[in-house]
C-alpha cells in the first residue's frame, strides 16, 4: 500500500511503516479496542490522525493497558494548537516535533493530561522571548515549582512534582522536559545509567533552540545555556544517553535500535570518546551472531550493565564511551566470557564463550574511571547579569517556600488527631510526609476514622512516602473499605504488610480491590483462597508476555495489566500479589528475589506461572547464607554496608542478578540470608579518592537445605593522608545571629571539617544527607563541622531547621569576601567543578584533605581522613 501525503514531511516508506506499527498495536489491544480506538470515530483532521497513530505505534504496553485513547487525543489536540499558538512553532522542522515535542512519555512517570496547565503557565512568560531565553525562563519557572530531594526509584508526574515541590534530579527533568514540550519547544531528558568516577547515576536535559541543542539542569537555573555543576562529572562519563520511542535516524550516534524504540548516545557532546568493538567468538573461533554483549562498570557495589547490546552477523557489537575503564560481558545461551577493557588502549577486543560454570576463589582488578578535564573556557558574565540571575534564584525560592508554607502545619496534625482520637505524632508525620497532598490524606482520616478507628492511619503507613504525596482518597477509600472487608482472623502485622498495603512495587496506586472482588465468582474465590496455585493459573489463562521498554517492566497498575490481559512478566506478578490482597489472601514479591509469594501455613510459597518460569523439581528447598567477619580486618577496613561496599549477585543464563536487600543495611553479619541454590558472586569494593575502584569478587555456591559461609573480605587500600595547605584561621565570619567570628574561633585546635556550599543546588544537598547519615560516628570524633555560605550562595529562605540530623557540633556561617578560602579552589578543575569545596582540618590548620563539585562519598571520605589524623602524629608543613 503506498501512501501519497506529506503530514508532517513524513515519505511514504516511514508512513507505511507507522501506519504497520499501528496496526500492530490495535490487533493486540483487542481486549480494550473501544476504550482505546473509538476516538478513531471522531472528526479528526489528517495531522490528528496521524499525531494519533504515531503516539499508538510506539506506545508501551503499559500505556495502553492503563490510560485511555480521550487522554492520548486530548493531549494530541493540545499540542498541535500550542504549535500554532507559539511564534516559533512553525520554526521547529516536523522530525523534531515528533520526536520531541509531541511524546506525552519522558520517563516511567503516571500519565496525566498536564500540556494545557502547564502551557497556561508558560506561554505569556516565554512568547515574547528568543527560543533560548524561552528555555532559561522555564528554568526558572521549574526552579518556582520545584527543588532536588533524593527518594525511590518511582517517578512522580509532573503534576506530581509541582503539587509536592521536589522530587529527585529524574523527576526534576521529567517536569522540564514536559514544561518545554509544553510551549513546544523540543526537549529530551538525557542521563547517564551510572557514573564511573562514584556511586551515582544523574538526569539532565536538552533542549533544541534555532538549530541547535544545548543542555542544563532541571529546576537549577544557570545564567546561560550548556552550564550546570554536572558539566566536569559528565566529562568523566562513561555514557550519557536517551531513548526515543521510535524509529529514530539520528543524526545522533544509534546505540541500540529496537522494533519499539532507539537509544542515542550522546557522549560526545560532553566528554571525549572511542568507538570500541567486542567481537565475540564460540570455542572454534567462529563468530557468535545474537550474542549479549554487556558494558559494565562498578557502581553501588555491583557490576552494572551501562548498555546491553547484541552482536552484528560477525559477532560484533560496537559502542561508543568515555576513557575508562569496563568489565565486558558476552553471552548466549548459557555460554559466557569476560575481560576488564581499558578503553584507552586500544579499540578492538575479543571475548570467547568457552565456559557455563563460574570461576572460583577470588578475583581482584582495578577500574579506573575517565581522569578529571578542563573544560573549554568561557567569557565571564558580567556583575549585572550575575545580580540578576541571583535575584531570579532568590525570588524563585520565594515562591517554592511560600507554597510550601501552604502545607498542613503540627498543629492542623494536631487538631485534626484530637477529633479523630488518633495519635497526633504519627497523625503528623504522615501529613508532613504528605506535602502538597496533606489535605486530601487528612480529608480522608477524617471522613474514616469515625468508623474504622485507627485503621485509615494505618493504612496510610503502610505506604513509601512518596505515595502520600500522590494517591486520592478514591483509591484510599477502596483499598481501606476492600481491604477490611477481608480481615478475617489473621494476624495484624501480617495483615496490614500483605494484605491492607495497597504497595508492591513501584506501579502506580489506583482502586481496583472492589474490581477484583467481583471479577470471579463466589466459588472461584473459594477456591483461589484454599490453593492460591490456582489463581495463578487462572490469571496466565490467555496472558500474553509482552516487553518493549525496559525501564517501564513492572510499572503498570494491576487493573490495567489485567484487563489488557498483557504486560511484562514484572507486571503479571504484580498483578498477582494484588488479586491475592484483593481477596485477603498475605502476598508479596519476595525482598530479595523479587519473586511473587503467598502466605500459606505461616511459610511463604513462591506462586509458579509456567509462561515465565520452569517447574521446579519437587521439594527444593533454599539455602542459607551467612556472611563472616574478616579475622584480619583492622581499623581501616571499611563497616560492612550493602550498596555501598558490597552485594550478592547470583549466576542466571550466563549473567549475575544482584540480589535486592535495603540499601545501606549494615546488620550483615547478625543475621543469615535465606537463598536461593546455585552460583554466587560476592563484590566487593573500595573507592579511592580519584574514583578508581578497587573490585574483589569471592565466587561461592550455595546448595538446597544447607548454610553457606562466606567471610566478606575487602582489598587493602594505603590511605595517605598529604599536608595541601593551610587555612586562614583570622578569617572574620558572620553567624546567623548577625555575630561576627573568626574561623579560628570556630575551629578551635583539634581539627575540623569546613566547606563552602550552595544550599540550593544538589551536590550541596547530597552532602547534608551523607552528613546526616555519618553523623553518629562524626559526634564520637567531636569535631566542629563548619559550613560556610557565601552572600551570592545565600538564600534568605534558607533554614538550618530544616537539617535537623546533622551532627551536634554543625556550625552555619556566612562569609562575604572568601578572604579564607584556599587559593587552589580558584583554579582548576576545583573552581569549574564548583560547590561545595569541602576541606578536613588537623589541629594545625592543615589541610589534609580537599574534594570540590559533586562526588557522592565525599563526607565518608573526610570522616576516614580525619580518623588516620587522630590516629597518627600530626606533622607541621
Amino acid at each position: 500500500m503506498t501512501i501519497q501525503t506529506s503530514v508532517f514531511s513524513l515519505d511514504s516508506h516511514m508512513l507505511e511503516l507507522i501506519d504497520q506499527k499501528f496496526l500492530k498495536k490495535k490487533a493486540v489491544a483487542e481486549a480494550r479496542k473501544h476504550e482505546l480506538f473509538d476516538i478513531f470515530q471522531e472528526e479528526l483532521t489528517e495531522e490528528e490522525t496521524w499525531a494519533l497513530k504515531y503516539l499508538f505505534a510506539y506506545m508501551p504496553i503499559n500505556d495502553m493497558a492503563d490510560y485511555d485513547g480521550a487522554l492520548f487525543l486530548s493531549h494530541v489536540r493540545q499540542t498541535l494548537a500550542i504549535r500554532k499558538q507559539m511564534p516559533w512553532g512553525e520554526r521547529v522542522p516536523d522530525h523534531l516535533f515528533l520526536h520531541f515535542v509531541l511524546p506525552y512519555r519522558v520517563n516511567t512517570e503516571n500519565i496525566e493530561d498536564h500540556r494545557g496547565i502547564m502551557n497556561e503557565e508558560l506561554s505569556k512568560r516565554t512568547s515574547h522571548l528568543s527560543m533560548a531565553e524561552a528555555i532559561l525562563e522555564t528554568n526558572y519557572w521549574c526552579h518556582e515549582k520545584a527543588t532536588y530531594i533524593g527518594s525511590d526509584l518511582r517517578t512522580m508526574s509532573p503534576l506530581g512534582m509541582m503539587r509536592n515541590a521536589r522530587g529527585r534530579c529524574g523527576e526534576e527533568s521529567t517536569l522540564a522536559v514536559a514544561a518545554l514540550r509544553s510551549i513546544g519547544i523540543p526537549a529530551r531528558q538525557v542521563y547517564t545509567p551510572r557514573w564511573a568516577h562514584c556511586d551515582d547515576n544523574h538526569a539532565w536535559v536538552e533542549a533544541w533552540a534555532d538549530g541547535k541543542w544545548y543542555y542544563f539542569g532541571a529546576c537549577e537555573p544557570e545564567a546561560r545555556l550548556n552550564q550546570g555543576w554536572f558539566s566536569p562529572p559528565a566529562r568523566r562519563g562513561m555514557l550519557i544517553n536517551t531513548r526515543i520511542f521510535a524509529d529514530y535516524p539520528g543524526p545522533e550516534d544509534i546505540t541500540l535500535s529496537e522494533e519499539w524504540f532507539t537509544e542515542i548516545n550522546l557522549m560526545e557532546n560532553y566528554a571525549p570518546t572511542r568507538t570500541i568493538h567486542v567481537t565475540v567468538k564460540d570455542g572454534l573461533g567462529e563468530p557468535v551472531s545474537g550474542a549479549e554483549v554487556r558494558f559494565e562498570l562498578y557502581n553501588m557495589a555491583e557490576l552494572y550493565p551501562i548498555a546491553i547490546l547484541p552482536t552484528n552477523e560477525y559477532g560484533v557489537a560496537s559502542f561508543k564511551t568515555g576513557y575508562g575503564d569496563l568489565l565486558v560481558r558476552a553471552v548466549k545461551d548459557g555460554q559466557w566470557g569476560e575481560m576488564k577493557v581499558t578503553v584507552a588502549d586500544r579499540e578492538s577486543f575479543e571475548i570467547v564463550l568457552d565456559t557455563s560454570e563460574q570461576p572460583v576463589g577470588v578475583v581482584d582488578f582495578d577500574l579506573v574511571p575517565p581522569p578529571e578535564r578542563e573544560g573549554e573556557s568561557v567569557e565571564a558574565l558580567s556583575q549585572d547579569k550575575v545580580q540578576q540571575h541571583n535575584g531570579r534564584l532568590e525570588e524563585g525560592t520565594k515562591i517554592r517556600t511560600g507554597y510550601e508554607s501552604t502545607f498542613m502545619s503540627e498543629e492542623e496534625a494536631s487538631q485534626i488527631a484530637q477529633a479523630a482520637g488518633l495519635p497526633s505524632d504519627r497523625v503528623w508525620d504522615v501529613l508532613r510526609k504528605a506535602r502538597g497532598n496533606s489535605k486530601e490524606i487528612a480529608r480522608f482520616l477524617q471522613e474514616r476514622s469515625g468508623e474504622f478507628g485507627e485503621w485509615p492511619l494505618k493504612l496510610l503507613e503502610t505506604l513509601n512516602e512518596k505515595d502520600l504525596t500522590d494517591t486520592f482518597q478514591p483509591a484510599l477509600d477502596d483499598h481501606l473499605i476492600g481491604a477490611l472487608a477481608q480481615r478475617g482472623d489473621c494476624p495484624e502485622d501480617v495483615f496490614a504488610n500483605y494484605i491492607l498495603c495497597p504497595r508492591v512495587l513501584y506501579e502506580m496506586i489506583v482502586p481496583y480491590r472492589h474490581f477484583f472482588q467481583h471479577a470471579f465468582s463466589a466459588s472461584e474465590n473459594e477456591a483461589f483462597k484454599s490453593n492460591p496455585a490456582e489463581l495463578a493459573a487462572k490469571l496466565e489463562q490467555g496472558y500474553r508476555i509482552w516487553e518493549d521498554l525496559p525501564n517501564l517492566k513492572g510499572k503498570g497498575n494491576p487493573l490495567g495489566t489485567y484487563r489488557l490481559k498483557m504486560g511484562d512478566k514484572v507486571s503479571l506478578d504484580i498483578l498477582f500479589v494484588a488479586v491475592c490482597r484483593s481477596l485477603g489472601i498475605p502476598a508479596r514479591l519476595h525482598p530479595s528475589e523479587q519473586k511473587p509469594q503467598y502466605l500459606k501455613n505461616g511459610s511463604w510459597v513462591d506462586a509458579i506461572f509456567t509462561l515465565t518460569t520452569s517447574i521446579p523439581e519437587e521439594n527444593v528447598t533454599s539455602g542459607t547464607l551467612r556472611l563472616l567477619l574478616d579475622p584480619k580486618a583492622t581499623e581501616d577496613t571499611p563497616a560492612a554496608s550493602y550498596y555501598e561496599n558490597f552485594s550478592f549477585a547470583r549466576l542466571e543464563d550466563g549473567t549475575y542478578k544482584t540480589l535486592v536487600y535495603p540499601h545501606g543495611k549494615k546488620d550483615v553479619y547478625d543475621e543469615t540470608f535465606e537463598v536461593e541454590p546455585g552460583a554466587y558472586r560476592l563484590t566487593s569494593g573500595i573507592r579511592l579518592k580519584d574514583g578508581t575502584v578497587r573490585v574483589r569478587f569471592t565466587y561461592f555456591t550455595v546448595r538446597a537445605g544447607e548454610q553457606t559461609e562466606v567471610t566478606l573480605t575487602y582489598r587493602e587500600t594505603m590511605t595517605e593522608i598529604p599536608v595541601l595547605g593551610k587555612l586562614d584561621r583570622s578569617s572574620l565570619h558572620q553567624q546567623l545571629d548577625g555575630s561576627k567570628v573568626t574561623l579560628g574561633d570556630l575551629i578551635l585546635e583539634e581539627g575540623a571539617i569546613t566547606a563552602w556550599i550552595e544550599p540550593e543546588r544538589e551536590p550541596t544537598k547530597h552532602i547534608f544527607r551523607e552528613l546526616s547519615e555519618l553523623a553518629e560516628p562524626l559526634d564520637k570524633l567531636g569535631v566542629p563541622i563548619v559550613l560556610i555560605i557565601g552572600d551570592s550562595e545565600w538564600t534568605a529562605s534558607f533554614n538550618p531547621a530544616n537539617y535537623p540530623k546533622l551532627p551536634a557540633r554543625t556550625i552555619f556561617v556566612r562569609d562575604s569576601s572568601y578572604a579564607s578560602v584556599p587559593d587552589f579552589i580558584s583554579k582548576s578543575p576545583a573552581h569549574e567543578a564548583g560547590f561545595p569545596h569541602l576541606f578536613v582540618l588537623d589541629g594545625l590548620d592543615q589541610i589534609r584533605y580537599t574534594s570540590s563539585g559533586y562526588k557522592i562519598g565525599t563526607v565518608k571520605e573526610a570522616l576516614q581522613i580525619l580518623s588516620g589524623v587522630f590516629k597518627r602524629p600530626q606533622e607541621s608543613e
